[in-house]
């Protein structure tokens, strides 16, 4: 990871630590970039397809980046309030040279980020990122000379906005495509979170014809994930269980992830979603290679039930970009995170929350059952983290003596759980993880770690 440029994107609040001038300059390096690298004897400008999420300052973001893009001589195509899916999907099938999603997904309306996404529909590689940082940074070499400032575009070369509005319309179309049964007579509800999912969720139910119940989706700009979505899904719990419904969907801000609540109230997370569709994935035989893709967290009786099922399995680092490498390189097409974010390569390079929604409904009524009965085998384990406060990670992780009691806790789980101790990315944190069958048992071997990983702190 650089010094901006995260697992997702460029992230901070609003004008403090991303600025108006952070979103400018991308802008100017990007449509910089992609003339320099245009192919030879291809004459057309550059576009950059740029959507965003419902936060007050999205805004001001949208505008600073599309000016720098066709100041460097690129055009603009603007999607408006959209999912970061949507700009992914469209990216690719609408052959555009990158695209940008401006939102900090679950996080507070005060925070705002700025993903990058390349031709492909993927998140920008690390070779494209460094340099960007550098310009950043009023650093960028090229041709062993640094540059200050990018060349600007002048006259006819200068880019142009376009409002590509019905872009978002053909998204729209391309859901609704996927849908292989009817959702009539199904009562569906869906938490908004006031962000991107609130202007199309709501008419991909309606034209696969589903009885469709809204919440949430009345954004000012300042209510993004404000007690809703799926940071706060039990809201979305109490309304399925007061209107009889048969399922509920939760979205965070920018729509890339979902949890569900099935008729009797219950959280369906990224875990239990890919266990109902890795089985029916490998009934169907739709799952390739018979493996599904995971992150470090996933929960361990998440790995026993596959292993009843027969389903093999991976594990990543956690994060969405580690998810879909590891299925790109393979060919899979099933992966995600406990988070929600789940990925079915087959339709999306990245999580899509409206997609997984799509797909728990075609297993509902391809097997004409509730959602609770399709997550029975899954028994999950109790699981605690406990965050450690500590001067030196990286000493902490090779101390001989936390590393034994490790060993030690994992040794007395006698394969009935598992011990995970890893460092934070982002903050002087030790996460000591422990799943067991009983809660007690991890809060037990959890706070042995937690002791000697303090009494080494030195």
């Amino acid at each position: 990871m650089g010094k901006y440029f995260g697992t997702d994107g460029f992230r901070g609040e609003s004008n403090k630590t991303l600025l108006a001038e952070h979103a400018y300059k991308i802008g100017r390096y990007l449509g910089w970039y992609l003339n320099e690298h245009k192919e030879k004897n291809n004459n057309e400008r550059p576009r950059v397809l740029i959507g965003k999420d419902t936060r007050r300052s999205s805004y001001m973001f949208e505008y600073m980046i599309a000016s720098g893009i066709i100041s460097s001589g690129a055009d603009a195509y603007i999607l408006h309030v959209t999912t970061t899916p949507s700009v992914a999907y469209l990216v690719k099938a609408d052959k555009f040279d990158c695209g940008v999603m401006i939102s900090a997904s679950h996080n507070k309306f005060y925070d705002n980020g700025i993903k990058l996404i390349n031709n492909f529909g993927e998140k920008m590689p690390e070779d494209f990122i460094l340099p960007l940082e550098d310009y950043l940074d009023n650093n960028l070499v090229v041709n062993n000379a640094r540059i200050q400032e990018l060349p600007y575009a002048t006259r006819e070369n200068i880019g142009k906005i376009v409002d590509y509005i019905a872009g978002r319309n053909r998204y729209i179309g391309y859901l609704i495509s996927l849908g292989k049964y009817s959702f009539r007579n199904k009562k569906v509800g869906l938490d908004c979170a006031n962000g991107s999912a609130w202007s199309i969720a709501k008419a991909v139910f309606d034209a696969i014809g589903a009885t469709t119940y809204v919440i949430n989706a009345e954004p000012n700009g300042l209510n993004i994930n404000e007690n809703c979505g799926s940071t706060h899904i039990e809201n979305l719990q109490k309304y399925v269980i007061e209107n009889n419904l048969d399922v509920g969907f939760a979205y965070d801000g920018d729509a890339d992830r979902c949890f569900c609540v099935d008729e009797k109230g219950n959280i369906i997370d990224g875990d239990s979603i890919l266990y109902i569709c890795g089985k029916y994935m490998k009934e169907e035989k739709e799952l390739e290679k018979n493996t599904v893709v995971t992150t470090i967290i996933s929960n361990y009786g998440l790995y026993k039930a596959f292993d009843k099922l027969g389903i093999k399995y991976e594990q990543t680092n956690v994060g969405d970009k580690y998810v879909y490498e590891c299925m790109n390189k393979n060919n899979y097409t099933l992966g995600g995170e406990q988070s929600g974010h789940i990925i079915f390569s087959k339709y999306a390079s990245t999580g899509d929350g409206l997609l997984t929604s799509l797909k728990i409904m075609e297993v509902m009524l391809a097997r004409e059952l509730p959602l609770s009965k399709l997550v029975e085998g899954f028994e999950r384990y109790p699981q605690l983290t406990i965050n450690v406060k500590v001067k030196n990670k990286e000493n902490i992780l090779k101390n001989k003596n936390v590393l034994k009691s490790i060993d030690d806790a994992q040794s007395k789980l006698n394969n009935e759980g598992r011990v995970l101790v890893r460092p934070s990315g982002t903050e002087p944190v030790v996460r000591v993880m422990v799943e067991a069958k009983e809660q007690k048992i991890c809060e037990t071997l959890a706070n042995l770690i937690v002791e000697e990983i303090k009494n080494n702190d030195i």
